[in-house]
Order: C-alpha cells, then sequence, then structure tokens
C-alpha cells in the first residue's frame, strides 16, 4: 500500500528529475563504453619502464622483448595478449595466460605488458595526503 502512495504523491517536478537522471546516467554509460572500447585496443609493452613496443591488440603478433635475465615472448591472438616464455625463475607472467584487459608482469625481468591506455605520466604512482 505504501509503494501506491509514493506514485500519487509523486509531482511532475519529481518526475522530470527522474527522468533526466536517468537519461544522463543511460548517456554517460554509453560514453564510457565507446571510449573504454577504443582504449583497449592498445597492447603496450615496457623494459624497465621503457616503451619498447605498442601494438594493436586487433593484429595477430608475436615479439620478443629483450630484459635484464633474458628474452620474454609475448603473443597477441584474437585480441588477447600472454607471455609465452620468459626467464624468470617462478614463470607467473606465464602462468597468467590470456587477458584482454589490464597487464602481465614480469618483475624479476622487469617487463611489463599492458592492454589499454597508457598513464601519461609515470613519474609519479601515487599521491596520498
Amino acid at each position: 500500500m505504501k509503494f501506491i502512495n509514493l506514485f500519487r504523491d509523486t509531482r511532475p517536478l519529481d518526475w522530470l528529475v527522474l527522468i533526466l537522471v536517468t537519461t544522463v546516467s543511460v548517456a554517460s554509460l554509453f560514453v564510457a563504453r565507446a571510449t573504454s572500447a577504443k582504449a583497449s585496443d592498445l597492447v603496450t609493452v615496457e623494459v624497465k619502464g621503457k616503451i619498447v613496443y605498442r601494438l594493436s591488440l586487433s593484429k595477430d603478433t608475436e615479439v620478443d622483448v629483450k630484459g635484464p635475465l633474458g628474452i620474454t615472448h609475448v603473443v597477441i591472438k584474437d585480441r588477447r595478449v600472454r607471455v609465452t616464455q620468459s626467464p624468470c625463475p617462478e614463470k607467473i607472467c606465464v602462468r597468467q595466460g590470456w587477458i584482454s584487459r589490464g597487464a602481465i608482469v614480469c618483475v624479476p625481468n622487469r617487463v611489463v605488458v599492458t592492454v589499454g591506455t597508457e598513464i601519461a605520466d609515470r613519474s609519479v604512482d601515487a599521491i596520498t595526503g
């Protein structure tokens, strides 16, 4: 019964505000999705903090990346990326498998493979107050 009273007590301006907020929310969802789709097409491969490759996720590619310990083999296929071989002892980067967003990090060989946009200023990791 309270639910029905809620509709009776709602004024026209309340309905206008509700429609406006809903419209803005749905529109921002579409904008965020479109922006995210464009941004996630970039694969960046870094060694010791320096970019060595910028590749398209939509083109199947294989590259060898030379790190301090040796060669790390990176494969891009079917809009996903993975590390297939690495000289690091634990092989965590290899066991991570295929990703379509995020990052694969080989800490011992200092290789980072990132899917998505790059950060403009990497000199600051975080700011605390």
